[in-house]
Order: structure tokens, then C-alpha cells, then sequence
């Protein structure tokens, strides 16, 4: 039996070689391009918060006339738990369709002026129309949603000090995550950051204007800041 020539042994390998590393490429490229990250024991109590929302809103009838004492009594309250709430949108829901189109169009104008001048901020308070599917009678809605957060509920706490396996307790993160969520003012900012406030562009105009010209673009200095310590009356 004929050996084979060295020199082709050594090609052949080296061409096994080139197509390991290729095979080895391509089945790099076809698993996942990045690895989930590990989350943390804390960052697992995060999706035992439960947020519900649900609509606190008042119906107003509609009247030629406009808003009646009582219903500008209701609009008041309403606006006091949406600011107490710290809700971010009153909508003012006008019925289209119905059988008093024109005076609802006007009573919602109405509804979101007398909100604007209670203190409501005019870009928090939104007109919409639904369908009254030409139902009679058919109410103005004037309301928010009032979201609730639910907790996690911690217990079964085991023995803290037996640390000997260096693992964390089962309820290691519960406290702070439930405390966190009970205490948040509106739970809606748990599901979505607020939108930021538009800058103040007349300050900044004004302090650019103060720099070109070489000013100080400081605030002045408050006289009741002075003070001096007091001496002890002997």
C-alpha cells in the first residue's frame, strides 16, 4: 500500500483546520448576537407590583343654559382629586351623535374654562368627542384615570444571620420594592416617565443677552439672607 506524501498530508490538515474555524464562525453567527443579562434578586420583586387604573369621572347633563351650581360643584371636586391624585390628563368627553350636539360642544367648552381658571393647567385639560350612537339624553364625561398600585405581600422571613452559604434570603428587595410602590404619589409613573416641562426660554434668552453684553447673569442677592449670629444675653 502507497503512503501518502507528507506535503499532502499537511495540506489536507491544514484545510480541515480552515474549515473547522469556518464552521466554528458560522455557528457563532447564528446563535443569539447578545446574552440576556442576569437580573438581580432586588429586581425580581419588580414585576410582583401590580398597577390598575380605573376612571374617576362625573356625568353632566346637558343644559342650554350651561353648567348649573350643582355641576360646577362636582367639576371643583373632581378637580381637587385629580390634584390630590397628581393625574396627569382631565379629558372632557363631549357625546357626538346625539340629540344635543351644538349645546354639548359649548357646555364642554364651558367645562374646560371653568377647570383652566380653578388652577387645572390649560395643557392638562383635553376636549374629545364619543359616540353617543344617538342615544338621548347622552351625559358629558369629565374625568381621569386614577391608577392603584398593588403590593407584593412579604413574609415567611427565615433566619436571617445563617449566612454560611453567602446566599441572599428569600425576601431579600420585597420590603423595599412594596415601600417604594405604596409611597409613590401617582402610580401611573411606575408604567412610564412623565414628559419633561418645556424650558424656560425667556430666562435663558435673558442670561445669553447679560453674558454677550459682559453682565452678571446671576440672580440678585437677596437682602434676607444677611444675617449675623446672635450673641448669648448674659
Amino acid at each position: 500500500m502507497t503512503r501518502p506524501h507528507p506535503l499532502f498530508v499537511s495540506k489536507l490538515a491544514t484545510a480541515g483546520l480552515v474549515l473547522a474555524l469556518l464552521s466554528a464562525c458560522a455557528s457563532t453567527t447564528a446563535g443569539p448576537e447578545t446574552a440576556a443579562a442576569p437580573r438581580t434578586v432586588s429586581d425580581a420583586w419588580n414585576d410582583k407590583v401590580r398597577v390598575d387604573s380605573h376612571p374617576d369621572e362625573v356625568l353632566l347633563a346637558l343644559h342650554a343654559e350651561g353648567l348649573s351650581t350643582a355641576q360646577n360643584q362636582a367639576l371643583d371636586g373632581l378637580l381637587g382629586r385629580w390634584l390630590q391624585a397628581e393625574a396627569r390628563e382631565i379629558v372632557v368627553s363631549a357625546p357626538i351623535g346625539g340629540t344635543g350636539g351644538d349645546i354639548a360642544g359649548r357646555m364642554a367648552v364651558a367645562v374646560r374654562q371653568r377647570l383652566v381658571a380653578m388652577g387645572a393647567p390649560a395643557a392638562s385639560v383635553r376636549v374629545m368627542g364619543y359616540d353617543a350612537a344617538g342615544a338621548p339624553g347622552a351625559p358629558l364625561k369629565v374625568g381621569f384615570l386614577r391608577y392603584t398600585a398593588q403590593v407584593p405581600t412579604c413574609g415567611g422571613w427565615e433566619n436571617m444571620s445563617a449566612t454560611r452559604n453567602n446566599d441572599t434570603y428569600g425576601n431579600f428587595g420585597c420590603a423595599v420594592t412594596a415601600n417604594m410602590a405604596a409611597q409613590v404619589a401617582n402610580p401611573e409613573d411606575l408604567l412610564s416617565p412623565r414628559a419633561e416641562t418645556p424650558i424656560d426660554s425667556g430666562r435663558r434668552a435673558t442670561v445669553l443677552d447679560k453674558y454677550r453684553k459682559g453682565e452678571t447673569t446671576s440672580s440678585a442677592k437677596d437682602s434676607q439672607s444677611n444675617g449675623i449670629i446672635s450673641k448669648a444675653v448674659n
